[in-house]
């Protein structure tokens, strides 16, 4: 049996804990974060807490500095624990638990801690390559927002309905002004030209923590890495891209359409990122 952690109490996983008024379930008025275990230390711990906070105070979401590192590796222990796990893939939900029309009548907030666990005690470049399109139906707006990992992923849901339809592992997101901004479920990078580019958190992407450090592992073993506006063309002509997420860490790309990448880098910044 799973357990998880509801407002600070231990619950089987499978109990009926929210109502229909719920404020996540009836506006997408939260947001949450996606972290790793591994051997039983929750990783970039002070990363996950920094970007949490910044969003709850975004949010207008009252005590959001109790979400420090502190609380996210005390919970994360005894859900771990409680669930017999060494290596999981965590989500923390926090949520506005008040009532009221969109105006609501409280910030207080609420939160649901979730564990599944995995046998993978480091992080693991994919065997196969990724096969990706661009999404198009639907794009991503470029306000402060968007950097903030909100309850509201239509988006990601429309995109992730386009996947499964269309056969593909993973799609390429554009924002407002048709230029790259993400992937449906990790940042983006590309190599061109022996350098490194990811779209600017200016495009609309989430401001990811394994984004964050990839960035800083390139910068450390002296890769030329820019933050920039990307236009999708790029895609035709880049020697090789990958994808950055906190649960999976580093994905390579194989093809685009009938182009193909390689994953030399990607390869490197994985046995970095492992060593850290």
């Amino acid at each position: 049996m799973n357990f998880i952690n509801f407002n600070g109490e231990i619950y089987p996983a499978d109990t009926k804990l929210l109502s229909v008024a719920n404020r996540g379930f009836r506006y997408g008025d939260g947001l949450f974060e996606s972290m790793r275990l591994m051997s039983g230390e929750l990783k970039f711990a002070d990363m996950h807490a920094d970007r949490l906070q910044r969003g709850m105070k975004a949010l207008k979401l009252d005590n959001y500095s109790q979400m420090d590192a502190w609380f996210l590796k005390e919970k994360v222990t005894d859900i771990a624990m409680r669930n017999k796990a060494k290596h999981g893939r965590l989500r923390l939900t926090v949520f506005r638990d008040a009532e009221g029309l969109y105006a609501p009548t409280l910030n207080k907030m609420g939160y649901c801690l979730e564990i599944t666990p995995i046998d993978e005690p480091r992080y693991f470049l994919n065997e196969k390559g990724l096969i990706m399109d661009i999404f198009t139906d639907v794009s991503k707006p470029t306000n402060y927002l968007s950097n903030i990992k909100t309850c509201n992923s239509l988006v990601y849901v429309l995109a992730a309905i386009f996947k499964t339809q269309n056969k593909l592992d993973e799609v390429f997101l554009l924002n407002q002004n048709g230029f790259l901004c993400e992937a449906g479920s990790s940042n983006l990078f590309v190599l061109y030209n022996n350098h490194l580019y990811t779209p600017a958190l200016s495009e609309g992407c989430v401001e990811g923590v394994m984004r964050h450090v990839v960035i800083g592992i390139a910068k450390k073993i002296g890769m030329g890495i820019t933050e920039a506006q990307i236009n999708p063309d790029i895609l035709y002509e880049a020697d090789e891209v990958f994808l950055t997420n906190a649960g999976r860490g580093i994905q390579c790309v194989m093809g685009f359409g009938v182009k193909r990448y390689f994953n030399r880098v990607s390869k490197v910044l994985v046995d970095e990122l492992n060593k850290l």
